[in-house]
């Protein structure tokens, strides 16, 4: 394997996590539920998955835990906000500081303790293609599906009927609700997946790409809802939003390693947060309608759908049958 293949396929591995809870969090949003729990899910889940892991020997039983973890989180984040009529941020920030202190207490026992990996497995054939094989199909099951999500949430969004009935809830769930939607009903649904894959996401880093519970995730899935509306709420670019993010981070650390700058890793981690807020400048500020208006007449449908950029109308907003 190349320098450049090493590289690439260390940067499509070490955002498996944040590409698998950003996608999570982003069919949570698409639906019009906030969930800002993500941080202190992926440490509990994160936990949870070695604690289990070591406990039974069983891999698929850590995995299966800690997407339960998951998806009680998001249970409580919704729950609270449709059937007790409370704030969804200030719930998710309670659970965010909640699971990142049960974490830090219930791993006592398991930290820094040896534990299992998710078998390497790399893909017959596909893995001898030059550059493509040694950086996508040389991987284990998690890293594949962090992949595999991106395109069939895509095609699950923008291709099938289901998918439509998820953009109207966020967008315009009174509409939706006088056509038979049942609004409430499917944000439950859908916050219980979107939770349960940030769970899977803290698996992936206890299971593959951090081994073992350590304290140090923390702040990895504020990156992940940055990196939700760095993309747009647009699946393939929050997973190039990822890719980016851990490539920034890779470089930076390049650099200090080889000493060629002297870059404080808090300038790095700070990177998403600028993104994330010169994102939603561009967004709100109307340049890109103008982009779009000055670009070629035939050109000018691609670039629209390209563009097109904006939260779920109905983003945070419970809605009340009348």
């Amino acid at each position: 394997m190349t320098g450049l293949e090493s590289t690439l396929s260390g940067i499509i591995r070490a955002a498996a996590p944040i590409v698998i809870a950003a996608q999570g969090e982003l069919i949570t949003e698409r639906s019009g539920v906030i969930n800002l729990s993500l941080d202190g899910t992926i440490m509990l889940s994160a936990m949870t998955a070695h604690a289990v892991t070591r406990t039974t020997g069983s891999l698929t039983q850590g995995v299966l835990a800690a997407m339960a973890v998951g998806a009680g989180m998001a249970f409580i984040v919704v729950f609270s906000s449709i059937a007790l009529r409370l704030n969804q941020v200030a719930v998710g920030f309670v659970l965010t500081i909640l699971g990142a202190d049960l974490a830090i207490f219930l791993g006592k026992p398991h930290f820094n303790q040896v534990g299992r990996e998710i078998p390497h497995m790399p893909i017959p054939v596909l893995k001898d293609i030059p550059l493509l094989g040694p950086v996508l199909f040389n991987h284990n099951i998690l890293i594949y599906l962090s992949l595999i999500l991106v395109a069939a949430i895509t095609f699950y969004i923008y291709r099938t009927r289901p998918g439509l009935t998820l953009r109207a809830i966020g967008e315009q769930p009174e509409a939706a609700f006088v056509r038979g939607t049942p609004v409430n009903a499917l944000r439950f649904v859908y916050t219980m997946i979107g939770g349960s894959l940030v769970g899977l996401a803290g698996a992936t880093y206890s299971l593959s790409v951090k081994l073992g519970w350590r304290e140090d995730l923390s702040g990895e899935g504020w990156i992940a809802l940055a990196i939700v509306i760095f993309g747009l709420w647009i699946p393939g670019r929050v997973a190039l939003g990822a890719f980016f993010i851990v490539g920034l981070r890779s470089i930076a650390i390049d650099l200090q390693s080889s000493r060629v700058i002297d870059l404080p890793a808090q300038i790095v981690n700070m990177l998403p947060w600028f993104l994330m807020i010169l994102t939603l400048m561009v967004a709100t500020s109307g340049v890109l309608e103008r982009v779009v208006r000055y670009t070629p007449a035939r050109f000018q449908p691609a670039a629209r759908r390209f563009l097109r950029a904006g939260p779920p109308a109905a983003l945070g907003t419970p809605f009340e049958k009348r």
